[in-house]
Protein backbone atom coordinates (compact mmCIF):
# COMPACT_ATOMS: atom_id res chain seq x y z
CA UNK A 1 0.00 0.00 0.00
CA UNK A 2 0.88 3.71 -0.03
CA UNK A 3 4.04 5.03 -1.28
CA UNK A 4 5.63 1.49 -2.37
CA UNK A 5 1.94 0.66 -4.48
CA UNK A 6 2.27 3.57 -6.13
CA UNK A 7 5.47 3.33 -7.08
CA UNK A 8 5.33 -0.35 -8.20
CA UNK A 9 5.60 1.23 -11.96
CA UNK A 10 8.75 1.99 -11.11
CA UNK A 11 10.03 -1.80 -10.10
CA UNK A 12 8.53 -2.83 -13.30
CA UNK A 13 10.57 -0.90 -15.27
CA UNK A 14 14.04 -1.72 -13.83
CA UNK A 15 12.42 -5.88 -14.31
CA UNK A 16 11.78 -4.82 -18.03
CA UNK A 17 15.04 -3.07 -18.46
CA UNK A 18 17.07 -6.26 -17.03
CA UNK A 19 15.37 -8.26 -18.99
CA UNK A 20 15.63 -6.81 -22.41
CA UNK A 21 19.68 -6.10 -21.44
CA UNK A 22 19.66 -10.24 -20.85
CA UNK A 23 18.05 -10.59 -24.16
CA UNK A 24 19.97 -8.70 -25.97
CA UNK A 25 16.66 -6.65 -26.67
CA UNK A 26 16.35 -2.96 -27.13
CA UNK A 27 15.26 -1.13 -23.70
CA UNK A 28 11.17 -0.21 -23.53
CA UNK A 29 10.55 3.48 -24.45
CA UNK A 30 8.97 6.29 -25.17
CA UNK A 31 6.66 5.81 -28.93
CA UNK A 32 8.22 7.30 -31.83
CA UNK A 33 6.35 10.84 -32.63
CA UNK A 34 6.48 13.66 -35.68
CA UNK A 35 4.64 16.26 -33.93
CA UNK A 36 2.91 17.62 -30.67
CA UNK A 37 0.71 14.82 -28.38
CA UNK A 38 -0.51 13.97 -25.52
CA UNK A 39 0.72 10.76 -24.22
CA UNK A 40 -1.85 7.89 -23.20
CA UNK A 41 -0.67 5.13 -20.93
CA UNK A 42 -1.47 2.78 -18.21
CA UNK A 43 1.89 4.10 -16.44
CA UNK A 44 4.63 5.53 -17.34
CA UNK A 45 7.86 4.79 -15.62
CA UNK A 46 10.59 7.58 -13.98
CA UNK A 47 13.14 6.97 -16.56
CA UNK A 48 10.59 7.94 -19.72
CA UNK A 49 9.28 10.30 -17.90
CA UNK A 50 11.97 12.09 -17.26
CA UNK A 51 13.31 11.48 -20.89
CA UNK A 52 10.38 13.04 -22.24
CA UNK A 53 10.66 15.74 -24.81
CA UNK A 54 8.31 18.62 -24.15
CA UNK A 55 8.37 20.12 -26.99
CA UNK A 56 6.51 16.79 -28.40
CA UNK A 57 4.91 15.62 -25.76
CA UNK A 58 3.04 18.33 -24.34
CA UNK A 59 0.77 16.56 -21.87
CA UNK A 60 0.66 12.94 -19.65
CA UNK A 61 -2.63 11.34 -18.80
CA UNK A 62 -2.21 7.83 -17.07
CA UNK A 63 -4.51 5.20 -15.47
CA UNK A 64 -2.55 4.29 -12.86
CA UNK A 65 0.42 5.72 -10.48
CA UNK A 66 -0.94 8.27 -7.79
CA UNK A 67 0.10 12.41 -6.45
CA UNK A 68 3.67 10.70 -4.62
CA UNK A 69 4.90 8.92 -8.16
CA UNK A 70 7.41 9.34 -9.46
CA UNK A 71 5.33 9.60 -12.88
CA UNK A 72 3.40 12.76 -11.46
CA UNK A 73 6.24 14.40 -9.67
CA UNK A 74 8.56 14.31 -12.58
CA UNK A 75 5.87 15.59 -14.97
CA UNK A 76 5.14 18.53 -12.46
CA UNK A 77 9.13 19.59 -12.35
CA UNK A 78 8.97 19.43 -16.30
CA UNK A 79 6.05 21.81 -15.94
CA UNK A 80 3.72 19.46 -18.16
CA UNK A 81 0.36 18.89 -17.65
CA UNK A 82 -0.13 15.63 -16.50
CA UNK A 83 -3.58 13.69 -14.91
CA UNK A 84 -2.75 10.56 -12.87
CA UNK A 85 -5.17 7.57 -11.68
CA UNK A 86 -7.69 8.02 -14.26
CA UNK A 87 -9.08 4.13 -14.66
CA UNK A 88 -9.34 2.55 -17.62
CA UNK A 89 -11.67 4.79 -19.04
CA UNK A 90 -9.05 6.33 -21.09
CA UNK A 91 -8.74 3.34 -22.84
CA UNK A 92 -11.67 4.08 -25.46
CA UNK A 93 -9.63 6.73 -26.27
CA UNK A 94 -7.79 6.15 -29.71
CA UNK A 95 -4.72 7.46 -31.29
CA UNK A 96 -5.68 10.69 -32.92
CA UNK A 97 -8.54 11.78 -31.17
CA UNK A 98 -8.45 16.17 -30.31
CA UNK A 99 -7.81 16.13 -26.69
CA UNK A 100 -7.34 19.07 -24.41
CA UNK A 101 -6.61 18.10 -20.89
CA UNK A 102 -6.50 20.40 -17.85
CA UNK A 103 -4.17 19.38 -15.38
CA UNK A 104 -4.69 21.67 -12.39
CA UNK A 105 -8.42 20.44 -12.68
CA UNK A 106 -8.19 16.80 -13.80
CA UNK A 107 -10.25 17.22 -16.70
CA UNK A 108 -10.35 15.50 -20.22
CA UNK A 109 -12.18 16.87 -23.00
CA UNK A 110 -12.06 15.28 -26.39
CA UNK A 111 -12.94 16.56 -29.89
CA UNK A 112 -13.28 19.81 -28.55
CA UNK A 113 -14.23 23.04 -31.38
CA UNK A 114 -10.92 24.50 -32.31
CA UNK A 115 -12.25 27.93 -30.90
CA UNK A 116 -13.12 26.72 -27.62
CA UNK A 117 -9.86 24.95 -27.48
CA UNK A 118 -8.18 27.95 -28.11
CA UNK A 119 -9.70 30.29 -25.68
CA UNK A 120 -9.21 27.84 -22.87
CA UNK A 121 -5.62 27.37 -24.00
CA UNK A 122 -5.35 31.63 -24.25
CA UNK A 123 -7.02 31.16 -20.45
CA UNK A 124 -4.19 29.04 -18.98
CA UNK A 125 -2.09 30.94 -20.56
CA UNK A 126 -2.87 34.09 -19.04
CA UNK A 127 -3.21 32.65 -15.46
CA UNK A 128 0.32 31.26 -15.73
CA UNK A 129 1.58 34.57 -16.51
CA UNK A 130 -0.32 36.00 -13.72
CA UNK A 131 1.27 33.54 -11.42
CA UNK A 132 4.85 33.97 -12.89
CA UNK A 133 4.63 37.25 -11.79
CA UNK A 134 3.28 37.17 -8.56
CA UNK A 135 5.31 38.06 -5.38
CA UNK A 136 4.82 37.95 -1.83
CA UNK A 137 3.84 37.96 1.05
CA UNK A 138 0.47 36.13 0.08
CA UNK A 139 -3.21 38.15 1.00
CA UNK A 140 -5.94 38.83 -0.14
CA UNK A 141 -7.13 41.88 -1.94
CA UNK A 142 -8.27 43.54 0.45
CA UNK A 143 -5.20 43.09 2.91
CA UNK A 144 -5.85 39.79 5.08
CA UNK A 145 -2.78 38.06 5.19
CA UNK A 146 -2.60 34.08 4.45
CA UNK A 147 0.95 33.04 5.71
CA UNK A 148 2.43 30.61 2.44
CA UNK A 149 4.67 27.82 4.08
CA UNK A 150 6.49 24.91 2.48
CA UNK A 151 6.81 21.45 2.54
CA UNK A 152 9.91 19.66 2.77
CA UNK A 153 11.55 16.45 3.41
CA UNK A 154 15.60 16.96 3.24
CA UNK A 155 18.25 20.09 2.74
CA UNK A 156 17.81 19.66 -0.90
CA UNK A 157 13.86 20.68 -0.82
CA UNK A 158 14.79 23.26 1.91
CA UNK A 159 17.29 24.96 -0.25
CA UNK A 160 15.30 24.93 -3.31
CA UNK A 161 11.97 26.45 -0.76
CA UNK A 162 14.24 29.36 0.04
CA UNK A 163 14.00 30.50 -3.30
CA UNK A 164 10.58 30.95 -3.52
CA UNK A 165 7.75 32.96 -2.20
CA UNK A 166 8.16 30.58 0.86
CA UNK A 167 8.04 32.48 3.97
CA UNK A 168 8.87 29.40 5.75
CA UNK A 169 8.39 25.70 6.58
CA UNK A 170 5.05 24.40 7.31
CA UNK A 171 5.96 20.42 7.24
CA UNK A 172 9.60 18.84 7.67
CA UNK A 173 8.48 15.69 7.20
CA UNK A 174 11.24 13.59 8.80
CA UNK A 175 10.30 9.90 8.63
CA UNK A 176 11.29 10.55 4.70
CA UNK A 177 14.96 10.83 5.70
CA UNK A 178 15.31 7.85 6.94
CA UNK A 179 12.63 5.24 4.75
CA UNK A 180 15.84 3.08 4.32
CA UNK A 181 17.82 3.57 7.54
CA UNK A 182 17.98 0.15 9.36
CA UNK A 183 19.72 2.03 11.85
CA UNK A 184 18.46 4.17 14.05
CA UNK A 185 21.12 7.53 13.40
CA UNK A 186 22.62 9.25 16.98
CA UNK A 187 21.46 12.41 18.32
CA UNK A 188 24.49 14.22 16.84
CA UNK A 189 24.18 12.22 13.14
CA UNK A 190 19.60 13.35 13.41
CA UNK A 191 21.00 17.02 14.28
CA UNK A 192 22.98 17.40 11.58
CA UNK A 193 20.40 16.06 9.14
CA UNK A 194 17.54 18.78 10.79
CA UNK A 195 20.36 21.88 10.49
CA UNK A 196 20.41 21.46 6.91
CA UNK A 197 16.92 22.01 6.53
CA UNK A 198 16.73 24.40 9.60
CA UNK A 199 19.45 26.68 8.06
CA UNK A 200 17.82 27.30 5.07
CA UNK A 201 15.48 29.75 6.80
CA UNK A 202 17.40 31.11 9.56
CA UNK A 203 14.71 33.78 10.21
CA UNK A 204 11.88 31.86 9.22
CA UNK A 205 9.56 29.64 11.45
CA UNK A 206 9.95 25.78 10.51
CA UNK A 207 7.51 23.16 11.89
CA UNK A 208 9.07 20.08 12.43
CA UNK A 209 6.69 16.47 12.05
CA UNK A 210 8.15 14.11 14.08
CA UNK A 211 8.84 10.73 12.73
CA UNK A 212 4.84 9.52 11.00
CA UNK A 213 6.48 6.02 10.45
CA UNK A 214 4.69 2.95 9.80
CA UNK A 215 1.77 2.44 7.54
CA UNK A 216 2.53 4.00 4.20
CA UNK A 217 5.89 4.99 5.08
CA UNK A 218 7.97 1.83 6.81
CA UNK A 219 11.28 3.37 8.74
CA UNK A 220 12.88 -0.02 9.41
CA UNK A 221 14.62 0.84 12.78
CA UNK A 222 11.11 1.58 14.49
CA UNK A 223 10.68 -2.47 14.34
CA UNK A 224 6.89 -2.17 12.81
CA UNK A 225 5.25 -4.94 13.61
CA UNK A 226 3.18 -6.49 10.61
CA UNK A 227 -0.66 -5.31 10.59
CA UNK A 228 -3.46 -6.67 9.27
CA UNK A 229 -4.77 -2.85 8.64
CA UNK A 230 -1.69 -0.87 9.24
CA UNK A 231 -3.63 2.71 8.30
CA UNK A 232 -5.49 2.03 11.64
CA UNK A 233 -2.87 0.56 13.61
CA UNK A 234 0.45 1.52 15.31
CA UNK A 235 1.87 4.75 13.23
CA UNK A 236 3.06 8.45 14.12
CA UNK A 237 2.50 9.20 17.58
CA UNK A 238 1.28 5.59 18.78
CA UNK A 239 5.43 4.02 17.95
CA UNK A 240 6.85 6.22 20.85
CA UNK A 241 3.74 4.96 23.18
CA UNK A 242 5.95 1.63 23.07
CA UNK A 243 9.28 3.06 22.05
CA UNK A 244 9.58 6.36 23.80
CA UNK A 245 13.00 6.77 24.24
CA UNK A 246 12.84 6.98 20.23
CA UNK A 247 10.69 10.20 20.51
CA UNK A 248 12.92 11.71 22.96
CA UNK A 249 15.98 11.09 20.97
CA UNK A 250 14.49 12.66 18.14
CA UNK A 251 13.45 15.24 20.36
CA UNK A 252 16.97 16.02 21.57
CA UNK A 253 17.92 16.32 18.33
CA UNK A 254 15.89 19.02 17.05
CA UNK A 255 16.66 20.94 19.78
CA UNK A 256 20.29 20.51 19.62
CA UNK A 257 20.11 21.26 15.44
CA UNK A 258 17.94 24.61 16.51
CA UNK A 259 20.44 25.72 19.76
CA UNK A 260 23.54 25.06 16.98
CA UNK A 261 22.30 27.45 14.67
CA UNK A 262 21.09 30.15 17.20
CA UNK A 263 17.43 29.85 16.89
CA UNK A 264 15.10 31.58 19.05
CA UNK A 265 11.80 33.27 19.49
CA UNK A 266 12.26 35.24 16.34
CA UNK A 267 12.91 32.10 14.39
CA UNK A 268 11.02 29.65 16.25
CA UNK A 269 11.32 25.91 16.05
CA UNK A 270 7.80 24.27 16.23
CA UNK A 271 7.48 20.59 16.29
CA UNK A 272 3.73 18.20 16.03
CA UNK A 273 3.07 14.92 16.45
CA UNK A 274 1.01 13.14 14.38
CA UNK A 275 -1.85 10.77 14.51
CA UNK A 276 -2.76 12.80 18.05
CA UNK A 277 -6.26 11.51 18.69
CA UNK A 278 -6.66 12.19 22.52
CA UNK A 279 -6.38 15.08 24.86
CA UNK A 280 -3.54 12.71 26.57
CA UNK A 281 -1.66 12.40 23.61
CA UNK A 282 -1.37 16.24 22.84
CA UNK A 283 -0.89 17.14 26.76
CA UNK A 284 1.98 14.39 26.56
CA UNK A 285 3.89 15.25 23.52
CA UNK A 286 3.73 18.74 24.11
CA UNK A 287 5.50 18.65 27.89
CA UNK A 288 8.68 16.52 25.99
CA UNK A 289 8.95 19.36 23.60
CA UNK A 290 8.63 22.11 26.46
CA UNK A 291 10.91 20.35 28.00
CA UNK A 292 13.61 20.92 25.47
CA UNK A 293 12.10 24.78 24.60
CA UNK A 294 10.54 23.35 21.23
CA UNK A 295 6.93 24.77 20.48
CA UNK A 296 4.53 22.22 20.26
CA UNK A 297 1.92 21.35 18.40
CA UNK A 298 0.00 18.67 16.66
CA UNK A 299 -2.00 17.29 13.57
CA UNK A 300 -5.18 17.49 12.87
CA UNK A 301 -5.65 14.69 10.78
CA UNK A 302 -7.40 11.97 12.65
CA UNK A 303 -11.22 13.13 13.10
CA UNK A 304 -11.69 12.54 16.68
CA UNK A 305 -8.89 15.29 17.21
CA UNK A 306 -10.94 17.29 15.20
CA UNK A 307 -14.04 16.68 17.15
CA UNK A 308 -12.29 17.03 20.54
CA UNK A 309 -10.16 20.37 19.31
CA UNK A 310 -11.29 22.46 22.95
CA UNK A 311 -10.00 20.01 24.66
CA UNK A 312 -7.08 18.99 22.72
CA UNK A 313 -5.82 22.82 22.25
CA UNK A 314 -5.33 23.80 25.82
CA UNK A 315 -2.35 21.82 25.76
CA UNK A 316 -0.54 23.15 22.68
CA UNK A 317 0.88 26.08 20.94
CA UNK A 318 -0.73 25.54 17.09
CA UNK A 319 -2.07 22.56 15.17
CA UNK A 320 -1.85 21.89 11.52
CA UNK A 321 -4.32 19.82 10.11
CA UNK A 322 -3.27 17.24 7.44
CA UNK A 323 -6.25 16.94 4.59
CA UNK A 324 -4.43 13.94 3.36
CA UNK A 325 -5.58 11.40 6.25
CA UNK A 326 -8.12 13.87 7.42
CA UNK A 327 -10.35 12.73 4.55
CA UNK A 328 -9.25 9.28 4.29
CA UNK A 329 -10.45 8.63 8.07
CA UNK A 330 -13.49 10.64 7.64
CA UNK A 331 -14.49 9.45 4.30
CA UNK A 332 -13.34 5.59 5.20
CA UNK A 333 -11.69 5.29 1.79
CA UNK A 334 -8.25 4.66 1.35
CA UNK A 335 -6.47 7.51 -0.58
CA UNK A 336 -4.17 5.26 -2.47
CA UNK A 337 -6.97 3.72 -4.36
CA UNK A 338 -8.07 5.16 -7.90
CA UNK A 339 -11.06 3.57 -7.64
CA UNK A 340 -11.90 5.60 -4.56
CA UNK A 341 -10.92 9.36 -5.62
CA UNK A 342 -14.34 10.44 -6.13
CA UNK A 343 -14.76 10.00 -1.73
CA UNK A 344 -10.87 11.03 -1.37
CA UNK A 345 -11.10 14.66 -2.25
CA UNK A 346 -10.35 17.59 0.38
CA UNK A 347 -13.34 19.18 -1.57
CA UNK A 348 -15.61 17.06 0.60
CA UNK A 349 -18.21 19.15 2.63
CA UNK A 350 -17.99 16.59 5.44
CA UNK A 351 -14.08 16.89 5.26
CA UNK A 352 -14.59 20.98 4.92
CA UNK A 353 -16.78 21.15 7.94
CA UNK A 354 -14.32 18.86 10.41
CA UNK A 355 -11.65 21.45 9.35
CA UNK A 356 -14.49 24.74 10.39
CA UNK A 357 -14.91 22.93 13.51
CA UNK A 358 -11.02 23.07 14.19
CA UNK A 359 -10.44 26.82 12.63
CA UNK A 360 -13.84 28.29 15.06
CA UNK A 361 -11.87 26.42 18.36
CA UNK A 362 -8.47 27.96 17.08
CA UNK A 363 -10.17 31.22 17.07
CA UNK A 364 -11.60 31.22 20.01
CA UNK A 365 -8.44 29.77 22.12
CA UNK A 366 -6.19 31.57 19.93
CA UNK A 367 -4.34 29.07 18.46
CA UNK A 368 -3.24 29.43 15.50
CA UNK A 369 -3.99 26.52 12.75
CA UNK A 370 -2.77 25.93 9.64
CA UNK A 371 -3.23 23.11 6.86
CA UNK A 372 -0.59 21.44 5.49
CA UNK A 373 -2.13 18.43 3.29
CA UNK A 374 -2.73 18.26 -0.17
CA UNK A 375 -5.63 20.60 0.34
CA UNK A 376 -3.29 23.60 0.73
CA UNK A 377 -1.97 23.47 -2.91
CA UNK A 378 -5.46 23.57 -5.04
CA UNK A 379 -5.58 27.46 -5.40
CA UNK A 380 -9.49 27.35 -5.12
CA UNK A 381 -9.84 25.78 -2.51
CA UNK A 382 -7.13 28.24 -1.01
CA UNK A 383 -10.19 30.33 -1.01
CA UNK A 384 -12.29 28.07 0.99
CA UNK A 385 -9.28 27.47 3.64
CA UNK A 386 -9.06 31.05 3.98
CA UNK A 387 -12.84 31.61 4.44
CA UNK A 388 -12.93 29.24 7.03
CA UNK A 389 -10.36 30.96 8.80
CA UNK A 390 -7.04 28.80 8.62
CA UNK A 391 -3.81 31.34 9.09
CA UNK A 392 -1.53 29.51 6.81
CA UNK A 393 -1.25 26.81 4.06
CA UNK A 394 1.78 24.95 3.44
CA UNK A 395 2.40 23.10 0.41
CA UNK A 396 4.80 21.95 -2.22
CA UNK A 397 7.28 25.58 -2.89
CA UNK A 398 6.30 25.01 -6.32
CA UNK A 399 2.40 25.29 -5.89
CA UNK A 400 2.59 28.94 -3.65
CA UNK A 401 2.71 31.47 -6.38
CA UNK A 402 -0.39 30.11 -7.72
CA UNK A 403 -1.95 29.68 -4.12
CA UNK A 404 -0.69 33.57 -3.88
CA UNK A 405 -1.73 34.57 -6.46
CA UNK A 406 -5.14 33.39 -6.55
CA UNK A 407 -5.47 35.23 -2.85
CA UNK A 408 -4.71 38.34 -4.25
CA UNK A 409 -7.50 38.09 -6.78
CA UNK A 410 -10.55 37.74 -3.72
CA UNK A 411 -11.24 39.79 -0.54
CA UNK A 412 -11.99 38.12 2.61
CA UNK A 413 -15.88 38.58 1.86
CA UNK A 414 -15.66 36.39 -1.21
CA UNK A 415 -13.88 33.74 0.93
CA UNK A 416 -15.90 33.67 2.93
CA UNK A 417 -18.88 33.12 1.16
CA UNK A 418 -17.28 30.64 -0.73
CA UNK A 419 -16.43 29.11 2.88
CA UNK A 420 -20.29 29.16 3.20
CA UNK A 421 -21.16 28.06 -0.35
CA UNK A 422 -18.55 24.80 0.11
CA UNK A 423 -19.69 24.01 3.51
CA UNK A 424 -23.70 23.57 2.27
CA UNK A 425 -22.80 21.83 -0.93
CA UNK A 426 -24.12 17.83 -1.10
CA UNK A 427 -21.24 16.56 -2.06
CA UNK A 428 -17.31 17.75 -3.49
CA UNK A 429 -18.04 18.38 -7.24
CA UNK A 430 -20.79 20.63 -6.15
CA UNK A 431 -18.79 22.40 -3.34
CA UNK A 432 -16.05 22.96 -5.96
CA UNK A 433 -18.68 24.40 -9.06
CA UNK A 434 -20.11 26.38 -6.61
CA UNK A 435 -16.80 27.90 -5.15
CA UNK A 436 -15.47 28.38 -8.88
CA UNK A 437 -18.63 30.47 -9.81
CA UNK A 438 -18.55 32.80 -6.90
CA UNK A 439 -14.83 33.53 -7.89
CA UNK A 440 -15.52 34.07 -11.07
CA UNK A 441 -18.10 36.72 -10.41
CA UNK A 442 -15.70 38.34 -8.00
CA UNK A 443 -13.38 39.37 -10.60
Amino acid sequence: GGIIAERTTDLRDIRDRVIAELRGEAEPGLPAVDGQVILFADDLSPADTAALDTDLFVGLVTELGGPTSHTAIIARQLNVPCIVATGTGIKTITSGTKVLIDGSLGTITLNAEEAEATALVEESAARAAKIAEWRGPAQTRDGHRVQLLANVQDGVTSRKAATTEAEGIGLFRTELCFLSATEEPSVDEQAAIYAQVLEAFPESKVVVRSLDAGSDKPVPFTSMPDEMNPALGVRGLRIARGNVELLERQLDAVAQAATDLGRDENAPTWVMAPMVATSDEAQWFADMCRERGLVAGAMIEVPAAALMADKIMPHLDFVSIGTNDLTQYAMAADRMSPELAYLTDPWQPAVLRLIKMTCDEGKRQDVPVGICGEAAADPLLAVVLTGLGVDSLSAASTALAAVGAQLAEVDLDTCKKAADAALDSPGATEARDAVRALVEAAH
